[in-house]
């Protein structure tokens, strides 16, 4: 069987390495009898670990962590403790090359090196697990999607909700008209300093692959983006927070047509939040409402209602469970309540069966089409239809 090769280091420090045994590779660990090696990336005060993306591992039996890749030295060895390895590193071509690692996670929540070292880690043969959002730009998106067409490496996103057996409940009221005709979704971000841009990049992500999740897939996008209440202009433009790259916008306002017939929308103002969050995704039906947070187990309500409205009907929310609507969770070991338990989990079957995990490039692409899309819109100032010929960021052509 064939092994993976060394990494070929030129002046530009590009790797290459057989599509054969790129493809034997990524599929040899299918019949693997060990634990799966894991190494970790990431950057302390550039995303650091990102939620946890670095010991989450150490629960999980069938891995082991063989090694760190950290430009931080301190944050190198704070990391190598916490992760009770001894091999760390400052470049992570040099750990993929010594270590050959079965997985890499990239874990910083830092957006602007994911491109980079998944393209990296593709090439490789390395399978992996990387913090969302995914990438920056659907150029980036493009170029993980078209590489690993022939590679057979199996990558997931870090998007908890997606793996919670809760969204199969939720399906489940949905199939059988617990509120009845779906007529819009409706998701808020947590409205913080962050509103806006940042916001729908950073927490609404989550909201918007929810929506692709339950079986939603949008068609167009009409947005208006605005800054100070005005429409965002060229000077509005600036190099986001967490290395999202350009963003614009302290309010967003997004509507989204949906192949199934009902419109979804994501709405975010700056510092419009208050205690006691907004941050959710609402299914408002002709019946009711059901309400989603987000997280591996996250709040799920419903209200049976066709007012939408307890005040007038004095009806009442009731939590939902996988059991089922007013019953008490069942599920509740600690595979459940850990972050990254079930998307772990599935990555490894994913690898095992040659197999798309839950959270996947091609999914993920999605989300970052329909944040790309509110852009693109404000930008053209119509509605826009997906998928979208401009992949470049949208902000970028101002």
């Amino acid at each position: 069987m064939l092994t993976r090769r060394e990494f070929v280091r030129s002046g530009t420090t590009a790797m290459c390495v057989s599509t054969a045994a790129l493809t034997s590779l990524a599929h040899s660990t299918s019949s693997k009898s060990g634990p799966f090696r894991v190494a970790v990336f990431g950057r302390t005060g550039r995303g650091n670990y990102g939620h946890g993306l670095d010991t989450a591992w150490l629960k999980i039996p069938r891995t082991e962590i063989v090694a760190v890749c950290d430009d931080d030295r301190k944050g190198r060895a704070l990391a190598a403790e916490r992760l009770r390895i001894e091999k760390t590193y400052s470049d992570y071509r040099e750990m993929f090359n010594e270590t050959r690692p079965d997985i890499v996670a990239v874990a910083p929540r830092w957006v602007d090196m994911h491109h980079e070292v998944v393209l990296a880690a593709v090439k490789a043969g390395i399978h992996v697990y990387v913090e969302k959002p995914f990438v920056r730009t659907l150029v980036e998106a493009d170029e993980i999607v078209d590489a690993n067409s022939a590679r057979g490496v199996r990558i997931a996103v870090a998007f908890p909700t997606r793996y919670s057996p809760l969204l199969s409940t939720v399906r489940g009221l949905l199939n059988d008209g617990a509120i009845g005709e779906v007529l819009e979704l409706r998701a808020r971000g947590k409205e913080d300093h962050r509103g806006g841009a940042e916001d729908l990049w950073v927490l609404g992500s989550h909201l918007l692959d929810l929506i692709l999740a339950l079986g939603f897939t949008p068609k167009w996008c009409f947005a208006n983006v605005t800054k100070d209440g005005r429409p965002i202009e060229k000077q509005d433009i600036h190099a986001g927070n967490e290395g999202l790259g350009r963003i614009a916008g302290d309010r967003v306002t997004a509507i989204y047509g949906l192949e199934e017939g009902p419109t979804a929308s994501f709405q975010s103002k700056q510092d419009a939040g208050v205690k006691g969050s907004r941050y959710a995704l609402q299914i408002f039906g002709s019946r009711g409402i059901i309400e989603i947070l987000e997280g591996t187990m996250p709040a799920v309500r419903i209200l049976q209602d066709a007012s939408w409205s307890p005040g007038r009907s004095g009806k009442s929310w009731q939590p939902v469970s996988t059991a089922g609507i007013g019953l008490p969770e069942p599920l509740t070991d600690d595979r459940y309540k850990d972050r990254h338990t079930l998307a772990i989990e599935d990555l490894l079957n994913a690898i095992e069966t040659s197999s798309d995990p839950v959270s996947n490039e091609k999914t993920a692409r999605q989300s970052i089409e329909m944040i790309a899309g509110v852009f693109e819109s404000q930008r053209r100032g119509c509605a826009v239809d997906f998928p979208l010929q401009t992949r470049v960021n949208p902000l970028s052509l101002y």
